[in-house]
């Protein structure tokens, strides 16, 4: 089993979602995050006073896949999270030791 984590534009959610259910994934852990890499923030002007924004809203995707099912996963959010823009994000793909169901108590591959 494998993790996959996904830090994209909080625009592309929904797109990202649909593309995921559209290839057999159907539950995953959305969390809102604030984060930057190389566009390193920005600007802007309020009431006047300029101030900087480090830190830019991005949405962390997280689900547990099979290991032969992750290129998929992985290539359904590219499709559907790419904007060609900096920013587009991350995917970050980790093992995982162990699953279980807590409601059935099926582990594993099973509890996936």
């Amino acid at each position: 089993m494998k993790k996959v984590e996904a830090i994209i534009k909080p625009f592309k959610l929904e797109d990202v979602k649909d593309a995921l259910h559209e290839v057999g994934f159907e539950g995953m852990t959305v969390t809102e995050v604030k984060g930057f890499g190389r566009q390193k923030g920005h600007t802007e002007i309020y009431r006047g006073s300029e101030y900087t924004v480090d830190f830019l809203p991005k949405v962390k995707l997280e689900l547990v896949v099979s290991e032969d099912r992750v290129q998929s996963a992985v290539d359904a959010i590219i499709k559907a999270a790419k904007t060609g823009k900096i920013g587009d994000g991350k995917i970050f793909v980790s093992p995982v030791d162990s699953a279980v169901r807590i409601r059935t108590s099926e582990r594993d591959d099973s509890a996936i």
